[in-house]
């Protein structure tokens, strides 16, 4: 259950950022209205919450995992949103990415020996 909450709590973690900065990218970038930009700047703060609530109190250790569901929520909304196809190497790397979330965050871990 930790792990499926923590893996839930990633992937809105991305929605939020990659969510947030393509509302503030439509308002910067295509003219949409400035209350998009506002709206985008909230999930952004959302996003940065987000994170804080993951099973590990390591800050390193939860952002560089996040990198990597990141790098393929990046791809997936380019995909729906912008219509890039991820091709066999964009797969690859991101089947890899994900390798190195596991790894990184659900890896069995000895607790280190509390000292006296």
């Amino acid at each position: 259950m930790v792990i499926l909450r923590s893996v839930l709590l990633f992937f809105l973690a991305g929605l939020c950022e990659i969510g947030g900065g393509y509302l503030v990218w439509q308002y910067a970038r295509n003219g949409k209205p400035l209350i998009t930009a506002v709206i985008g700047s909230i999930v952004l703060i959302l996003y940065g919450i987000l994170p804080t609530l993951q099973p590990v109190n390591s800050f390193g250790r939860v952002y560089a995992a996040y990198g990597g569901v990141f790098i393929v929520m990046s791809l997936l909304w380019g995909w729906r949103f912008d219509g890039q196809v991820p091709d066999k190497a964009d797969q690859v790397g991101a089947l890899i990415c994900l390798i190195g979330v596991a790894v990184i965050m659900y890896w069995p871990r000895v607790l280190p020996a509390v000292r006296r």
